[in-house]
């Protein structure tokens, strides 16, 4: 078999290191480059929130959203609508005194901006409760759901004072408006936790103030560009709420972790050159460190690039958004720390260490706590592997058992405006009251002709008998008394009903050969129970399948659930393939190596799948859920384990080339697997563990957020990092490559004569190798 070890090359002059070349001598015209960027993004940065959306959890072409479309086009009816609530524990409705206070609030409303009409309590006695202090009057919008929170502050002005009663607003555009106020708020108080504590953890990294100012400077230069990006381009074209407290995330977490890499070669390269003139002992380091922790940033940088275009690979608007956003700020932050951060070494020199508040002395030999604990795992490498796979199969288990929905006004806390009004309403009314299903039914002929009105009656009655439907509103349910005899008297009179019900029913639901049903159930959208009777009501054959020669879209909330969850499901599995086929070839070319890019993949699966099974095992189960300041959902929201499994995926394959290209450097130096493995640790392990430490630290203070989803998205992220980059990196690493000795360098011969033609066709010197049986 053909194994691989190459001879360093004498004077190399590979891309990445004519780039450190360049930078030092224009390092000014660098820096002054950086300034004039930043100078331009700090005006839009602050503003990035502005444009952003709190919907993009649906598509025009579900089946859900193509049924309310057609009820929206052929009835008229309005994409959106908003609640006005009504509450009084003295005063009940109808009486002078509410109804007084309550007409006083409403008055205004009808003439609103996007206000399409107002459902009134008074003429709906179904929107008051058995107890009479509570009622509710619906305001229609004739905005689509993603846009109606731009109706809340017309509604707002708009409403009157209600002497006696406490009014406040319910329903989507109200939930999706404090979504949007409290994901700014999230990201104001995670910038308030993390940077303190990332500034800390990096001067006990460094020992040198200034060390870790430019560290954090580079990091948040790339974070303040890349928001004003996202400003610009969320001006242009939907992006959702939730980019702006990722993006952060990301551009803070990756923005450090490539400026910690990079810096901490620096010194260690110019520690090696002590003694040689300091301009060019300077010029010498920060090529150097272009030119091997400059590339391993780069292709760590672009493998977490491909996991977020896995993102963009999805048609929600959630997911495309976070996929485009999350790569603007990772190209930012590679660049910066290409381009930017070594002009600032260059300038600095051995300065860097200025300020110093403790001695920290790089890791270069083979006898360190990281190259010991390399030698203790490969000593033993089953009794190592073995138990420590266990474990982290063990913390995916929960995932087993892992229910997906849609967000929900639960993922809110129980304080904020409309999670408030949505628990006074659904301890009043049910919560299936507020999430009806639509039946847009097509008949053949006329819906109103005496065979439709026999067929839709028979319908109508079989769907009233399943016990998970309370009630049904059709054009032959205006009264309980009336017979089918009498539905088609009524509706055979040429000029329309003279009965006033029935006339104001059939134009509400009906038009030619379109009638709308609307079934209530006692179950909320996410309720398992709703998710089966929308796949019964669409079966083909079944108790509640559809009247002959009649064909039926259901739409509402459950509907829409049931549709995001089987799109999403659908779309992964392409979404997998993709970011995994790639990642491996991407590895491929950086380690030259058919096994270890395939080891890689392997690692990371775990520490995601144990992460999962954490983001189970607290948020829908419950676990710890008074310590972290949350009520338990129940479920994972569908979008988090995708957006995790995306970024996760390229930013834990990021401490995976930072080990394996300082393992290559020694194996292709010396041929010896062991020595490469305790040496790369060794190099490396600090700094993989440290830049894991800056991740965990900013990822952990959106633990802090009221938003549950924000919450649970740190919290997943900051889980994983660790798992990573503690046992992982630093035991399930070491005993594999020792079990695989050799075995991990092999590339056939053929492959690397192919991969050095290419190398050298692009002027990379370093292609030379020689092979080793």
């Amino acid at each position: 078999m053909h194994f691989r070890h190459r001879r360093p090359p004498v004077a190399p002059v590979t891309p990445f290191e004519r780039l450190g070349a360049f930078v030092y001598r224009r390092r000014w015209w660098v820096i002054a480059a950086w300034a004039a960027v930043l100078l331009a993004a700090v005006p839009f940065a602050p503003r990035a929130g502005d444009p952003l959306q709190a919907g993009g959890f649906t598509l025009d072409d579900l089946e859900s959203a193509r049924t309310r479309a057609v009820l929206a086009r052929e009835l008229g009816e309005t994409p959106s609508a908003l609640a006005v609530v009504y509450h009084s524990d003295e005063l009940a409705a109808g009486s002078q005194g509410f109804e007084a206070a309550a007409a006083s609030a409403i008055a205004n409303v009808p003439s609103a901006r996007h206000v399409a009409g107002v459902v009134s309590h008074v003429l709906a006695p179904r929107q008051v409760s058995a107890d009479g202090h509570t009622a509710y009057d619906i305001v229609q919008l004739d905005l689509s759901p993603d846009d109606s929170p731009e109706s809340l502050p017309f509604v707002r002005a708009a409403l009157g004072p209600a002497p006696g009663l406490e009014v406040s607003l319910a329903g989507g555009p109200a939930f999706y408006g404090d979504v949007q106020t409290l994901s700014e708020s999230d990201l104001r108080r995670s910038e308030l936790i993390s940077l303190p504590l990332a500034g800390l953890a990096l001067l006990f990294v460094f020992g040198s103030v200034v060390a870790a100012g430019v560290t954090l400077a580079v990091g948040g230069a790339a974070v303040v560009v890349a928001l004003a990006i996202v400003f610009l381009v969320a001006s242009l074209t939907p992006m959702s709420i939730f980019v702006l407290n990722l993006a952060t995330l990301l551009g803070l977490g990756l923005g450090v972790d490539y400026s910690l890499l990079m810096t901490s070669r620096f010194r260690e390269e110019l520690a090696s050159r002590e003694g040689e003139p300091i301009d060019s002992a300077v010029e010498a380091a920060v090529r150097r460190t272009v030119a091997t922790a400059g590339r391993a940033v780069f292709f760590s940088g672009v493998t977490v690039l491909l996991g977020l275009a896995g993102l963009v690979l999805f048609e929600f608007m959630v997911l495309r958004s976070v996929g485009i956003a999350g790569a603007i700020v990772v190209a930012l932050a590679i660049s910066s720390a290409l381009t930017l951060l070594p002009a600032l070494l260059s300038v600095l020199g051995p300065r860097l260490d200025a300020f110093a508040v403790r001695r920290v002395r790089p890791g270069t030999g083979t006898d360190g706590r990281w190259a010991r604990l390399a030698h203790w795992v490969m000593d033993r490498p089953v009794a190592v592997l073995v138990p420590t796979l266990a474990i982290l199969l063990l913390l995916g288990v929960p995932f087993l058992h892992v229910r997906f929905n849609a967000p929900d006004a639960t993922i809110l806390p129980a304080g904020v405006p409309s999670r408030a009004s949505y628990d006074l309403l659904a301890s009043t009314f049910g919560e299936g009251e507020f999430a009806p299903l639509e039946l847009a039914i097509r008949t053949t002929g006329p819906a109103t002709s005496p065979a439709n009105l026999e067929r839709l009656y028979d319908y109508s009655r079989r769907l009233a008998a399943d016990h998970r439907v309370t009630r049904v509103e059709s054009l032959v349910d205006v009264d309980p008394r009336v017979t089918l005899a009498q539905y088609q008297l009524i509706y055979a009179n040429a000029g329309g009903p003279r009965d006033r019900y029935a006339a104001i029913r059939l134009e509400a639901t009906t038009r030619g050969d379109l009638t709308a049903f609307t079934l209530f159930t006692p179950y909320g959208p996410n309720r398992d129970e709703a998710r089966d009777l929308i796949r019964d009501l669409r079966a083909s054959s079944g108790l509640l399948a559809p009247p002959p020669g009649m064909t039926v879209g259901v739409t509402g909330g459950a509907a829409d659930v049931v549709d995001v969850v089987s799109r999403i499901g659908a779309d992964l599995p392409r979404t997998g393939l993709f970011i995994l086929v790639t990642t491996y070839l991407v590895l491929f070319l950086l380690l030259r190596s058919v096994v270890l890019p395939l080891k890689a993949l392997v690692m990371n699966s775990l520490s995601i799948l144990a992460s999962f099974g954490a983001l189970v095992w607290i948020f829908q189960d419950g676990n710890l859920s008074s310590v972290l300041g949350f009520q338990p959902l129940g479920f994972v929201e569908t979008t988090q384990p995708v957006i995790l499994f995306c970024v996760l995926f390229g930013l834990s394959m990021d401490y995976e080339v930072f080990l394996l290209t300082r393992m290559k450097e020694v194996w292709e130096r010396t041929g010896d697997n062991r020595l490469a493995v305790a040496s790369g640790l060794e190099r490396s392990g600090r700094i993989v563990t440290s830049a894991a430490l800056i991740v965990v630290l900013v990822a952990g203070s959106f633990a802090l957020a009221d938003i549950v989803l924000i919450k649970a998205l740190g919290l997943g992220m900051a889980l994983a990092v660790a798992l990573d980059a503690s046992v992982v990196r630093a035991l399930l690493v070491p005993a594999t490559m020792r079990l695989l000795g050799r075995w991990n360098w092999w590339l056939p011969r053929r492959l690397e004569s192919v991969l050095e033609s290419g190398a050298r066709n692009a002027g990379d010197p370093t292609a030379r190798v020689v092979g080793h049986e």
